[in-house]
């Protein structure tokens, strides 16, 4: 038997869970700081154990790393690089979803130098579209093509039917990391130009775009997609991109939610002695008569824009204490967000991930599209948590069958990576069509 350990058992958990517990060689640890989550996720299952751990707590961490012969990580990336510093101190393989730091890539020599295999980013966004992109520039360039211009998008949304609040969106992950998100500097390629677009600027820089048998959406720029260049091996490409997509009038109402400065993390209120209308009065100077008057003024925008009904509807001017006690404007928005933005049970949300290509080759050029549609199941397991979780569990089942044979700090652009786990996947109708058409 192998054993696997998976650290944490928040809402992407399930799929991954489930999937390694049907492997018969598996004897699988679930070890989350609330014990009863872990327990929902084993279900009894014979080959499944729940643990309570607090990661914090680094002498139960140690030990719980020390007896698996595989660790993944689905905590919070904060607390990744202290998880793989254990296992290479033990000498246990490592998997989690999120992106490669650079603290983490530095592990690279001593990861390789005992014959370990790190491998992150393994999810959707990152992952799915890291190993679609790869088994289309790679097939350009088999074909003795080049790929000049790679755009890529991807959003996690409320599929149409259950897309019944105005923010158009439910949390389908962590709410602060969405949060977060949304102050996050951006950069890309376009026709050889970089064009940089700082956190303060994010949500003004957008554009509209059509995903075919999607509808449109509006789309951001995500992070720095210059790194992609050569992690994808795109010397000499003109436009690299990466996107993040959401629903029509988010980005307006969130670059004035930011201007309001409800992402703010370091300006504090006791919420046991002040109302949510009085720290937006604040916020703005005003004396709180004329609450959305004065916000309206603020923000140079009429008294009727959607972005102040998106307040309203939230709760933000009920003259209600909410319970917080000493707590960051941020954690106040947060808590309002959390609480109405949410699936009810047997809605479904839609993942999307849309690829565009220009391909160039010695006498021809062509376009080409990669795009997956992709929404929950009803009553069971949301499009997020499986595109999260399943590529991260096939990955750990092929690593403990020896079936991926590297070592050091990856992420999974390489064909013996990527392609069983595309392929499996398929299987699962989890998958992208692919066009063409000549220019």
């Amino acid at each position: 038997m192998k054993h696997v350990l998976v650290l944490g058992a928040g809402l992407v958990a399930r799929p991954l869970v489930r999937y390694l517990l049907n492997q018969p060689q598996v004897q699988l640890k679930v070890a989350s700081r609330t014990l009863s989550k872990a327990e929902k996720l084993i279900a009894d299952h014979v080959q499944g154990r729940a643990q309570q751990l607090n990661v914090e707590n680094q002498e139960a961490l140690k030990k719980v790393v020390a007896e698996a012969d595989i660790v993944i990580s689905l905590l919070p990336w904060v607390h990744h690089l202290k998880v793989a510093r254990l296992c290479l101190e033990y000498n246990k393989n490592f998997v989690t979803t999120s992106y490669v730091k650079p603290e983490m890539q530095a592990l690279d020599e001593q990861v390789k130098s005992k014959g370990l295999f790190f491998l992150n980013e393994i999810g959707v966004d990152p992952g799915i579209d890291h190993m679609a992109a790869m088994k289309v520039i790679n097939g350009v360039k088999n074909a003795g093509g080049q790929v000049v211009s790679f755009y890529s998008y991807c959003g996690g949304l409320p599929a149409p039917a259950d897309n019944n609040n105005p923010f158009g969106y439910k949390f389908s992950w962590s709410p602060s990391g969405v949060m977060l998100a949304a102050t996050n500097d951006g950069r890309y390629l376009k026709d050889g130009q970089i064009i940089e677009i700082p956190g303060e600027r994010l949500f003004e820089h957008y554009w509209l775009l059509n995903v075919p048998g999607a509808g449109t959406f509006e789309a951001y720029v995500n992070r720095d997609a210059l790194p992609y260049i050569d992690l994808y091996g795109l010397e000499g490409i003109k436009s690299m991109y990466r996107g993040t997509l959401r629903n029509i009038s988010t980005c307006e109402s969130w670059n004035y939610f930011k201007k309001l400065g409800l992402l703010n993390q370091q300006l504090t209120f006791d919420f046991t002695q002040v109302t949510p209308p009085e720290v937006l009065s604040q916020l703005v100077e005003s004396d709180g008569k004329n609450l959305i008057k004065d916000l309206a003024a603020f923000l140079g925008i009429p008294e009727y824009s959607v972005a102040l009904k998106k307040l309203e509807w939230l709760g933000l001017f009920n003259d209600e204490k909410i319970p917080l006690e000493s707590a960051s404007v941020f954690d106040m928005f947060g808590y309002f967000l959390q609480k109405k933005l949410v699936y009810e049970a047997g809605e479904r949300d839609l993942l999307i991930q849309h690829h565009e290509f220009i391909a160039e080759y010695p006498d021809k050029k062509e376009t080409i599209t990669s795009t997956m549609i992709d929404m929950g199941i009803p009553g069971g397991d949301s499009s997020m948590a499986r595109t999260v979780s399943l590529p991260a569990a096939i990955a750990t089942r092929l690593i403990l069958e020896g079936k991926i044979n590297l070592t050091g700090v990856h992420i999974p652009v390489l064909p013996e990576i990527y392609a069983p786990v595309l392929a499996e996947l398929e299987t699962m109708n989890i998958k992208l069509a692919e066009r063409r058409d000549w220019l």
